[in-house]
């Protein structure tokens, strides 16, 4: 590790070979903690270089206990985090609208980092038991037509670093890798980042795979669909720029989408949601980003024609029918 630090302090980068050599090394408990410190905290100071990140990325899915549910057309809903704005849960909420309308959704999910509550907070304070067991998990599909992935269950690597980054605090190269290693290797991805860089960077790895994928950034910082301002999304179609007001949508302040300052609070306005009684910025912000997932997979439908299925779904109560599934099995 002395000498990969050195090679990072003279500002050199990692072929993929390299990188997958060192993600290994992490992932087999071959460093210390201090060094893997070390190690990601330089790495939050420097871009990433498509051979790093595809690098980092085979290691992971090599690694991984993978999931064989090729009989499903599979979306999942994921976003980098790290975009420090701590929002409510938008991408594990528009993921049960998804299921809601009828879609296979293999959702994969983490402890929050750089916020106060990630999606497996949130489903673990509901009452979900975290499984890796591929029976029950398609079951869950067959029933709720979701299942929920919590990462260190399935990547060697979470578990050796998780103590890690709740001690950074902040974000670090590998929430670019969690919507790249979904153990499930969903055919659909729809996914959300914290800067236009690592999006296109996305792109060039997605264009290697048969993937339909959508890669979504707000210009404000959001790694989403925020309704705070314009975003922008790279898809197998191309790179869209998109205004709010496009959609019909008055801008929301970005208070009117924060996710609290506990697991209590975000899993309170997660319920408030899903149960229908969440307000008009909140609704709209979790019915675009489901209705751009279901266009993911359906490019041929119109962006309003995919909202009102995903409208259907959450004031229809299909979402919150699908959670209080998805807790049964």
């Amino acid at each position: 590790m002395k000498e990969i630090l050195a090679h990072l302090f003279e500002h050199k980068t990692f072929t993929k070979d390299e990188a997958y050599t060192i993600l290994t090394k992490i992932a087999t408990g071959q460093y210390d903690t201090h060094q893997i410190a070390a190690f990601m905290t330089i790495y939050g100071m420097r871009s990433i270089r498509v051979e790093e990140l595809s690098g980092f990325q085979k290691a992971m899915y090599d690694l991984c206990n993978k999931l064989d549910f090729s009989n499903y057309q599979l979306i999942d809903l994921c976003g980098t985090g790290g975009d420090g704005k701590n929002t409510f849960n938008i991408s594990t909420l528009a993921s049960f609208v998804v299921a809601g309308a009828g879609y296979h959704v293999a959702k994969h999910g983490n402890v929050g980092v750089s916020s106060s509550c990630g999606s497996s907070n949130v489903m673990e304070y509901l009452g979900y038991t975290f499984t890796n067991d591929s029976a029950k998990l398609e079951r869950q599909l067959d029933k709720a037509n979701i299942c929920f992935l919590h990462a260190p269950l399935f990547h060697p690597a979470m578990k050796t670093v998780a103590p890690i980054r709740r001690a950074l605090g902040v974000k670090t190269f590998f929430n670019m890798l969690g919507p790249l290693t979904n153990p499930a290797n969903p055919r659909y991805q729809s996914v959300g980042v914290f800067n236009l860089e690592l999006a296109r960077l996305y792109n060039y790895l997605y264009q290697t795979t048969d993937k339909r994928y959508s890669i979504i950034h707000a210009l404000d910082g959001y790694d989403e669909i925020s309704l705070t301002g314009d975003f922008k999304i790279i898809s197998n179609e191309g790179e869209n720029y998109y205004r709010t007001e496009d959609f019909g949508f008055n801008r929301v302040e970005s208070s009117d989408i924060t996710g609290g300052e506990s697991i209590q609070e975000a899993s309170k306005i997660f319920l408030s949601i899903l149960s229908g009684t969440g307000n008009t910025q909140q609704n709209n912000v979790v019915l675009s980003n489901a209705a751009f997932a279901i266009k993911t997979i359906h490019p041929e439908k119109s962006f309003g024609d995919c909202f009102y299925e995903a409208e259907d779904s959450l004031l229809g109560k299909k979402a919150l029918a699908s959670l209080n599934t998805l807790l049964k099995h």
